[in-house]
């Protein structure tokens, strides 16, 4: 019983590290997440998201945006036809190389999903070194950028071919996101003061003893 319970204890306390992990393979392998509009056409996935504005407005080399997507574009092509993509058709093969010519009001009507793809995909890559809130923080912004648009209507869509999408990976990733921010409930209860225990007057003390 007690190999058990410690046994139970111990993946409790890795909770937050076995989660942070299966986000970063959901971001990093670029499992669809959602369907919604973007520079790039229709995004599925935070980095395509963040792809696509990086690449739009030349923050980072062009570099470093196929290292963030080669992973998931070997993923992908080995379970379509098994084959490797290559590294020079990167841009092309995610449709990036007209998104500097793109409309901006595509990502600014939708700047929750924008700043939620970009912690989502920071978040991830942080979290296997150190899990934080940073992946809950930008899949939360993500979900409101979503039901804004899907249920609110804003921005008002009337183009059903570019409507938004959530797939049902996305309820696994919110799940992970929560799970991999780490509470210590011991140091919550050593922060919290202790109440000083109230003392009898002197007065009253001296009174009783006579």
């Amino acid at each position: 019983m007690a190999t058990s319970s410690s046994s139970s204890k111990g993946w409790l306390n890795n909770l937050s590290t076995y989660a942070s992990r299966i986000y970063f393979f959901l971001i990093i392998l670029q499992i669809p997440l959602f369907r919604v509009p973007c520079r790039a056409g229709m995004c599925t996935t935070p980095i395509h998201v963040t792809s696509s504005q990086l690449i739009a407005s030349e923050i980072v080399p062009v570099g470093a945006v196929k290292a963030l997507l080669y992973p998931g574009a070997v993923a992908n092509s080995l379970i379509k036809n098994m084959t490797f993509p290559s590294w020079n058709n990167l841009i092309s093969i995610y449709n990036l190389t007209d998104v500097k010519r793109a409309s901006a009001m595509t990502d600014l009507q939708r700047l929750e999903v924008l700043a939620g793809s970009y912690f989502s995909v920071a978040g991830a890559v942080i979290g296997i070194l150190k899990p934080g809130r940073m992946s809950m923080f930008g899949t939360l912004l993500v979900i409101w950028g979503l039901v804004k648009e899907g249920i609110l209507g804003k921005p008002v869509n009337t183009d059903p071919t570019k409507s938004i999408f959530v797939y049902p990976t996305m309820f696994i990733a919110m799940v992970c996101a929560f799970s991999s921010v780490k509470y210590d409930v011991k140091k919550v209860a050593r922060s919290v003061p202790a109440r000083p225990v109230a003392k009898p007057l002197q007065s009253s003390s001296k009174s009783k003893l006579k």
